[in-house]
This record gives C-alpha cells, structure tokens and sequence, in this order.
C-alpha cells in the first residue's frame, strides 16, 4: 500500500505515502521502449538515407519501401509510447498521501493525476463518517488485492497503490492497523 507509515504526535497522527508511478518498473519499462524505438527509428532511418547509423548491426542493406519504412513507423511508435510513459512517471500519476488525524477528526486522501484541471485529487471527510475498513481479495489470472475506506454517503475509496498487487500478510496488517487507529471494523476476511 505505501512507501512509509508515519504515527506521530502521541499517536494521534497516521500518514501513509502511496508510491505512485515511479516505480522500479515503470523506470525499467520506459528504458527498455526508448532504447527499442529509437533502434527502429535508426535502421529505418539508416535503410533511406544508405548510411550505417547504428553499432549492432548494419541495416543498410534493408530495402526502404517496405522494411525500412516500417522500421521507421514502429520506432515512431515507440518513441511516442516513451514519452507518454516517462511523462508518467515525471508527473509522479497515482502518487500522494493518506492522513488520518484524530486531533482535528479528519481524514485526507490526496493523489496526483494527469494534468489539467483535476491533477490534484483530494478528498477529506471526517473520521466520525468511517463506518469500515474493508479488504478486497480476488484471485486469479489478473488478481486483485486492496484497501478501502467505507465512508458514510460515498463511494469506498481506495487506499492502495495500483499495479502490483500486496501480499496477504502486508494487506491484513496494514488493514487490521488501520482499523485499530481509526477504531472501526475491518471486513472482508
């Protein structure tokens, strides 16, 4: 679910960041397309204009129209898909906090999302409006393991990360720690 759990001021505060797109794997991901495309690009590149510009292989010999001209069209492909993926990880999509504060009696869920106008989502409540803390597990080919807080007249927001998913130890601790703070029940099990 999160980078860090910090319980401060006499126990009374809980904030919990949540690890966004910069992930080992994402910055792997990125890498590895970049450097693909622009070895596409280049022997597309190298096929038109008859000059080696790649060190691996010599795509000279490629005739332009069609295998060059491909080559060329997948690496620009590849090039847009690496941008769009590194952009993601500069703007940090799915990163942010939860905060639970008992002083004050609230409760903060805040994200960061695409930019424009809704890049900041933030979404505050009261603790006394938290009716549950429920465990969502589903097995299987694409599995599914998560957080939510049940609140009063809203939807169940999650409290996890997306993409790989929690381990059943980490998620039952972090569930059952987030109950005994908010002093709610945690469901689900």
């Amino acid at each position: 679910m999160t980078v860090s759990t910090t319980i401060n001021k006499g126990d009374r505060l809980l904030h919990q960041n949540v690890l966004g797109s910069r992930r080992f794997s994402n910055y792997w991901w990125a890498t590895i397309v970049t450097l693909g495309a622009t070895g596409f690009l280049l022997a597309g590149i190298s096929s038109y204009l008859k000059v080696n510009l790649l060190i691996v292989t010599d795509p000279t010999q490629l005739v332009f129209v069609p295998q060059g001209l491909v080559m060329g069209l997948y690496g620009t492909a590849g090039l847009l898909l690496a941008l769009y993926l590194w952009l993601v990880i500069l703007w940090d999509v799915g990163g942010g906090y939860n905060e639970f504060n008992q002083e004050t009696g609230t409760i903060k869920i805040f994200r960061w999302g695409f930019p424009g106008k809704n890049r900041r989502i933030e979404i505050n409540s009261r603790i006394q409006d938290v009716q549950a803390v429920r465990i969502n597990i589903k097995e299987g080919l694409n599995p599914l393991r998560a957080l939510y807080l049940r609140i009063k007249g809203r939807r169940d927001i999650p409290l996890t990360r997306v993409g790989q998913p929690l381990s059943l130890t980490e998620l039952e601790v972090q569930g059952a720690e987030l109950a005994r703070f908010l002093g709610v029940p945690l469901e689900g099990l």
